[in-house]
């Protein structure tokens, strides 16, 4: 049971990630061996956030359901079909030629092109395909993945609902990812990946209550890059789980260094993406981190986007509850950007909520914002959650905030992210972080 849960996506019994790159691995010895063709599919649905949207987390799910059903009709032979992750299918077949891939890709597209009727609602999605061939397409499953989804992507650009084999002319920005996908697998062993970190204030000026760490990569070409330019590279090659258990890993042992210099009453926040939020092994990691480095577990915060927390809401409550009995605090990242249902966040063991920085960048206390931050602080006082705002950067947001009742502020107005060196050596005067930055 355990061994299926591992190796399964909980929702649609499709194999995972873990599987399906087990699966390939056994595919390329094959064609090896055998000097066979077999073909990779990146399949994701047109429309499906929309449908998430409009009606809900519910009926997402049960379209997932009878799509994956839809898309095993005209299977047949020797193939897996997985769910990698939210709308992302990957098909991987047996093929005599590049024409069978053809008539597959053309086939599912058709099955997915048809509206479902769902309960209440009729719903129209369609497919994307984009198709790597082996040998021909990649030499190794990281290849054929990335060149599979760079054909995927072609697809949806050039209308959508329908199919592309991969070119090497997709091939220009496909390769720069290509290149910096294959030296992050390098970055953590070479050591090239280091944390910054930026104070949390108590509103409205302090003391520090905290830090918040973020991760930077000291490329050596191209200088030193921000974690949006390979964060996705690393969520999607599944890189992200052993870079997030570092990251963990580090920020532990920083916030012991900073402890045992006396200042104990210092949290750390770590952020967590959705792969590495749904891995079965996160809570073994995050104890085994905090036994390491001794740290007490209230003053480790794991921050975790509200569209994580609602892509399967019952298994957040469980990781988050499992986590918090361990004395881990949990957050509510980028709150009020997604679709939260009340009795799921009410359900939600969290001790905070954080505002989206999009709310407070052009906050002023008449606008349509306002009234959003200030109907999100009242929901968080009804839950006894804390409220942290960031990406302040004036003193008006910082007034205004305050005033509403945010209890901890973030941003560049108060300080800047900093190296651990900066925070050592500024310690003793909070002020001075504000004209540093890494």
């Amino acid at each position: 049971e355990l061994a299926q849960l591992a190796l399964h996506d909980t929702l649609t019994r499709l194999p995972n990630r873990v599987l399906l790159e087990d699966r390939l691995e056994q595919a390329i010895n094959k064609a090896d061996r055998e000097g066979k063709l077999f073909a990779l599919l990146f399949m994701d649905l047109d429309g499906f956030k929309a449908v998430n949207d409009a009606y809900g987390h519910d009926t997402g799910d049960k379209l997932l359901v009878a799509v994956t059903e839809r898309l095993e009709q005209p299977l047949k032979g020797q193939y897996t079909l997985a769910r990698i992750g939210g709308d992302e299918f990957v098909l991987l077949a047996e093929i005599d030629s590049p024409n069978d891939a053809a008539s597959l890709a053309s086939a599912l597209v058709h099955v997915v092109d048809q509206p479902f009727s769902l309960e209440l609602y009729d719903v129209v999605v369609t497919l994307s395909v984009g198709i790597a061939i082996y040998p021909h397409d990649g030499k190794n499953q990281r290849e054929l993945m990335f060149n599979a989804d760079a054909a995927m992507y072609h697809t949806k650009h050039m209308g959508r609902n329908g199919y592309h084999f991969f070119q090497p002319s997709m091939n220009t920005l496909a390769q720069n990812q290509l290149q910096l996908m294959n030296d992050l697998w390098l970055a953590l062993e070479r050591k090239e990946l280091h944390l910054v970190y930026q104070p949390k204030f108590q509103a409205p000026v302090g003391p520090i209550v905290g830090f918040e760490a973020l991760l930077r990569w000291q490329h050596p070409v191209q200088g030193l890059l921000s974690p949006d330019q390979f964060l996705p590279l690393a969520e999607k090659s599944g890189l992200i789980i052993p870079i997030g258990n570092w990251v963990i890993d580090e920020a532990c042992r920083q916030l012991r260094e900073w402890h045992l210099n006396g200042h104990t009453e210092w949290s750390m926040a770590v952020n967590l993406s959705t792969l590495q939020f749904e891995q079965p092994q996160l809570v073994e990691t995050v104890m085994g981190s905090l036994a390491r480095h001794r740290i007490p577990p209230h003053t480790l915060i794991l921050e975790v986007t509200e569209t994580t927390a609602m892509n399967n809401p019952d298994e957040s409550v469980r990781v988050l509850t499992e986590l918090t009995q361990a004395g881990v605090k949990a957050s509510i990242d980028d709150f009020g950007t997604g679709y939260s249902s009340l009795l799921y966040l009410k359900k939600l063991p969290a001790c905070e909520l954080k505002i989206d920085r999009a709310f407070v960048k052009d906050l002023n206390s008449t606008g349509d914002d306002a009234t959003i931050v200030s109907a999100i602080v009242a929901l968080a006082k009804t839950l006894n959650l804390k409220v942290v705002a960031e990406g302040v950067e004036t003193e008006e947001q910082q007034t205004f905030l305050t005033s509403l009742g945010c209890n901890t502020l973030q941003g560049y107005l108060l300080g800047k992210p900093v190296t651990a060196q900066a925070v050592n050596a500024l310690s003793h005067d909070p002020q001075a972080m504000l004209t540093q930055q890494i």
